[in-house]
């Protein structure tokens, strides 16, 4: 057993059900996120078959698997075969028996694929029952291995393989990889127990032998998916390592803490004495742990002496990521900041994706980046993997590139601002000054950031529509007003409806046969051009983004307008009453304090308007729940203290239905406010969702108001509908 030994940390299980009861048939090996592998006899016992070694390819069943790790609870998803090699049965070579399952979803977020090397006799090796209970870990040895089948044997203490143990992973009890698959446990002669009885013998399936099968079976595709450790590659990155490390650690003291503060974070024991690992040793275990080298330059950055120390760490950072054995963050280092984007990502979906498309727009992103949203548990692998990638920027002579992922960081916390901003931003440095990146270089990338979350990126042109009405007309009909403001361009008018009034589905039909006009002839059309509709105090409760202008053409049926573009309400009407509202709505718009004010079933009209006034002086949107009567009085506070945007929910009845909202994300970015709510009214005419709400959004940007001003009309007395 070498310096470095397995410590007390849990190792991952995954359990393979039985399809009748909770009970474990065997375990599999997490091979990627959302595939495991098992023994195909495995399958078998799981599907209750009644020949465990059948070679026909099993029926289309799900098949239940549980993931457990530490003190995680455990959690349940189902797999179905997508490879099948099934067992040589009755054959006397050895081969076969392998399942590959396909998840319906994807592994808990807390878990990682596992890492493979070759197997070898003479391996001291753990393996765990499929149960998943820690008590249940079994110790052996590798007494031969040929490559394609291994013997292993136990000592007669503490647990033995046997039942439920199969088509785990056979993990190595000195390095955190897996070297092959439990097969089976060899069952002594029966009669009388005696001394020249086989006991506590097992067979497994080296990686070696998993690999050919593999390939044998026309896949050679799927070994992509393992995260495998050849020992060729291992053994050619150690050489070119090793220099390196003597010249950092050749002083036996300073290695030996070095050592032990790795170990502590990698979760090995060590030896109790004052014993020194050898720089062979540390060299061996840095290519077979994808974060060892990173944590150890964590430990190492900060002690460098001279400028020589500190290229040579460069150089061994650099010549590992090149062979492929290390990645860029260390064990603490992605911890913390998977935590941190977890954080962002479950309130703002919206953010990091659209970041990452954004500012890295010539590195090429993992799938989960290029959705419009990221979920919770694609947050891990999108870091792992951007570890891989620069940012393409220029850095100062002879030091190393910019991660894309310190730059993406960068960009997150610039626009999430606060406290997170200040811990995003010092994760970053510290992570940067580990890497030898030139503090120039970082602060090149900070000021990028700042500036791509401040520019608010104006459309190409904006179409604004005022409704109204002439005293006399019917309580069905409005007319309307239409202009086109261009970025850099005056308004300019378009055909409008003033003569005479018309139905809101006549407006409709105006509106995007307006918009689709202009679209035409724009060498750049926006995807979801933006429609400001300007309204009076008495119909900002209009259902204006339920309008649908029927069939587009003989092919296309119609969408509701709210469907089709950003449509928001605006009432500069609220100007002409409180003289001081525009002034407060630029002062609000500028402060860059984009977290919004939930109001619930404990404010009042006072408490609001003190709130807003006081503690929430820099508020840009209000996020309004409630009664229709009281978000009607509070809707008015709001626009008169110069809140730019609020959003409330126009079916509601009551403040328990606060909840309808909560698919909107109104606590997400401000900048993306409208293209989620114009997604959520997408869904809510989609019948296969559930979504009750109707939500309205009032946006009043500075300098929103119609060209010319707005004409204000006083309706009759119960002839505008409320």
């Amino acid at each position: 057993m070498g310096w470095f030994r397995s410590g007390d940390t849990p190792t991952p299980v995954v359990s393979v059900l039985r399809h009748r009861g909770p009970r474990a048939a065997g375990a599999a090996a997490l091979i990627s996120r959302n595939r495991v592998l098992t023994c195909a006899h495995v399958v078998n016992d799981a599907l209750g078959r009644a020949e465990l070694l059948s070679a026909e390819r099993p029926p289309a069943m799900d098949i239940v698997l549980m993931f457990h790790h530490g003190q995680e609870a455990p959690q349940q998803r189902t797999a179905r075969v997508s490879l099948w090699i099934p067992p040589n049965n009755g054959s006397p070579s050895p081969g076969g028996d392998l399942a590959v399952l396909e998840l319906t979803g994807v592994a808990p977020e807390w878990l990682t694929p596992i890492s493979w090397s070759e197997m070898v006799e003479g391996q001291s090796l753990r393996a765990w029952h499929g149960s998943g209970q820690r008590i249940t870990y079994a110790d052996t040895e590798v007494k031969l291995c040929d490559g394609q089948v291994a013997y292993l044997d136990a000592s007669l203490s503490g647990a033995a393989i046997g039942p439920g143990y199969s088509g785990g992973p056979l993990w190595s009890r000195d390095h955190a990889v897996v070297v092959g698959l439990v097969v089976a446990h060899v069952l002594p002669n029966g009669g009388t127990f005696g001394g020249q009885q086989t006991v506590r013998r097992s067979r497994a399936m080296p990686w070696q032998a998993v690999r050919k099968e593999l390939v044998r079976a026309g896949v050679p595709d799927l070994l992509r998916d393992f995260s495998n450790r050849p020992s060729t590659a291992a053994s050619g990155a150690e050489e070119e390592l090793l220099p390196l490390l003597w010249t950092l650690l050749a002083d036996p003291a300073v290695r030996a803490d070095h050592a032990r503060v790795l170990a502590r974070h990698l979760g090995y024991a060590v030896p109790d004495d004052n014993s020194v690992p050898s720089v062979l040793e540390l060299a061996t275990l840095l290519t077979t742990h994808r974060r060892a080298l990173a944590t150890l330059s964590e430990s190492l950055a900060p002690g460098l002496a001279d400028e020589t120390a500190r290229a040579a760490l460069n150089r061994l950072l650099v010549r590992a990521r090149v062979w492929g054995v290390a990645s860029l963050l260390s064990v603490s280092e992605h911890q913390r900041l998977l935590t941190a984007l977890r954080d962002i990502g479950e309130r703002d979906p919206v953010l990091i994706p659209r970041a990452a498309r954004e500012v890295l727009r010539f590195t090429p992103l993992p799938e989960v980046l290029h959705a419009a949203r990221i979920s919770v548990s694609d947050i891990a692998p999108a870091v792992a993997a951007l570890e891989v990638t620069t940012d393409s920027g220029p850095v100062p002579a002879d030091t190393p590139q910019v991660p894309a992922l310190l730059y993406l960081v960068e960009c997150v916390a610039a626009a999430v601002g606060g406290h997170e901003r200040a811990g995003l931003r010092e994760w970053s440095g510290r992570v940067a000054g580990r890497l030898g990146i030139h503090p120039s270089a970082l602060a090149q990338r900070r000021t990028d950031a700042d500036r791509w979350a401040s520019h608010r990126p104006a459309l190409a042109f904006r179409v604004q529509m005022e409704l109204y009405r002439d005293h006399h007309d019917p309580d069905d009909r409005f007319r309307c007003k239409l202009w086109l403001l261009r970025r850099g361009s005056p308004p300019t008018p378009l055909p409008s409806s003033e003569g005479a009034p018309i139905t809101a589905e006549e407006v409709a039909m105006l509106l995007r046969e307006t918009i689709d006009g202009i679209r035409a002839e724009s060498d750049q059309p926006d995807p979801v051009p933006r429609v400001d509709v300007v309204v009076n105090r008495a119909w900002l409760h209009l259902p204006v983004d339920e309008w649908n202008p029927g069939p587009q053409n003989t092919f296309v049926p119609g969408l509701p307008i709210g469907v089709a573009f950003q449509l928001t309400l605006s009432c500069p009407e609220m100007s002409e009453l409180v003289r001081t509202r525009q002034g407060e709505q630029h002062r609000r718009w500028t402060s860059g304090d984009g977290t919004p004010l939930i109001v619930d079933r404990d404010f009042t009209p006072e408490r609001l308007a003190l709130q807003l006034q006081h503690s929430h002086r820099d508020t840009a949107q209000v996020v309004l729940h409630g009664t229709r009567a009281e978000r009607t009085r509070l809707l008015e506070l709001c626009l008169a203290l110069g809140v730019p945007v609020v959003l409330w929910d126009r079916a509601a009845e009551t403040y328990d239905h606060a909840d309808r909202l909560d698919a909107v994300q109104p606590t997400g970015s401000l900048r993306d406010l409208p293209e989620r709510v114009r997604c959520f009214r997408g869904q809510a005419c989609d019948d296969s969702f559930q979504h009750e709400a109707r939500p309205s959004l009032v946006w009043e940007e500075p300098a929103s108001a119609p060209p010319g001003g707005l004409r204000l009309l006083d309706p009759l007395e119960g002839r505008t509908p409320t």
